[in-house]
């Protein structure tokens, strides 16, 4: 089944490849492709593998749109900077 959640903290192509990456492994979800100008992520997922899916999206500090407050919101936008970075600069994402 198709999903589509808007998330929190996305800011360049650095955290898309992170997302991307990190959710493609997850077992029982295909498709994963990041909207950053839109603030949302898309993919094929049933009912366990999505609740998988915003569970680690949350663990990178990209929580779901209006889900994190408080101290959780300020953890969530520490993580994102971290997981951008690892995206943006990880060995992952370097060209051959």
């Amino acid at each position: 089944m198709k999903r589509v959640v808007q998330i929190e903290n996305l800011k360049c192509g650095g955290c898309a490849t992170t997302i991307t990456q990190s959710l493609s492994h997850l077992p029982g979800v295909s498709n994963v492709a990041v909207d950053v100008d839109r603030s949302t992520v898309s993919f094929d997922a049933n009912d366990r593998a999505f609740e998988a899916t915003r569970a680690k999206l949350d663990q990178l500090g990209y929580p779901e749109a209006g889900s994190a407050s408080g101290l959780h919101a300020a953890v969530a936008t520490a993580k994102s900077y971290v997981s951008c970075a690892v995206g943006r600069f990880g060995p992952s994402s370097a060209k051959t």
